[in-house]
């Protein structure tokens, strides 16, 4: 059986990391690791007492989180799989996400959020909008079909250690589909939708600043990733 570690960066999340973490378990994954990113409320506290191993990355940064979870995995993880702490990604999933990979039909599965049953108002204008502007860049350069920048993701770990990941911010999902794409690896999208997160604020968008960093930091990547590759 396929050993499966479940990454998840937090920043201020206690009202979703438990019942997250707890969804997760539940999908058989083999150890869930919350990284905290300095939270200000119980989010570590929360998230270790619903069964997760807590990392803290002091450091802010989505790329620092998530390659401080890549680097607590447990050393014989074969796939990594992430998602967001905030409950918006429907956990019933991750069984979709992981089994192609098992299966060795892909060694990379995108969860869209664009895709299949999504609440209302539960993609912000702005995401949805990135996520078209994403389709469109990585079909153009790459011929990719991803329609998503989605964070819910499975892949392969010793596919995705040959990546070369670099980015330490939000360009760190796009980072990651366009060097997948260059590298023509097998991959596949899962429609999974998008719920209400449930508790507090987005980090992107529901904050004009922090949203506008993210859109920088991806239109960036994009720029220094298409040259570089």
């Amino acid at each position: 059986m396929a050993v499966v570690s479940a990454i998840i960066p937090c920043l201020d999340e206690e009202a979703a990391i438990g019942p997250v973490v707890t969804a997760v378990l539940a999908q058989n994954v083999s150890e869930v690791i919350v990284v905290d990113g300095g939270s200000r409320d119980r989010t570590a506290e929360r998230a270790e007492a619903a069964g997760a191993h807590v990392v803290v990355e002091p450091r802010r940064g989505y790329g620092r989180a998530i390659q401080a979870g890549i680097a607590a995995a447990r050393d014989d993880a074969d796939i990594l799989l992430f998602l967001d702490g905030d409950g918006s990604d429907p956990a019933e999933f991750i069984p979709e996400l992981v089994s192609p990979i098992v299966a060795g039909q892909a060694v990379f599965v995108l969860g869209s959020r664009v895709r299949g049953p999504r609440e209302p108002g539960s993609l912000a204008p702005q995401q949805l909008i990135a996520a078209h502007v994403g389709r469109l860049l990585l079909r153009f350069a790459y011929g990719a079909s991803f329609t998503d920048l989605s964070p819910f993701r499975a892949i392969r770990r010793d596919e995705l250690n040959r990546l070369g990941m670099k980015e330490e911010t939000y360009g760190w999902n796009l980072e990651m589909l366009m060097r997948v794409a260059a590298a023509r690896l097998p991959a596949l999208e899962i429609a999974v939708g998008q719920r209400h997160r449930i508790g507090g604020v987005s980090k992107v968008s529901g904050n004009l600043i922090a949203g506008v960093k993210a859109v920088w930091s991806i239109s960036t990547t994009f720029v220094r990733l298409a040259l570089e590759l």
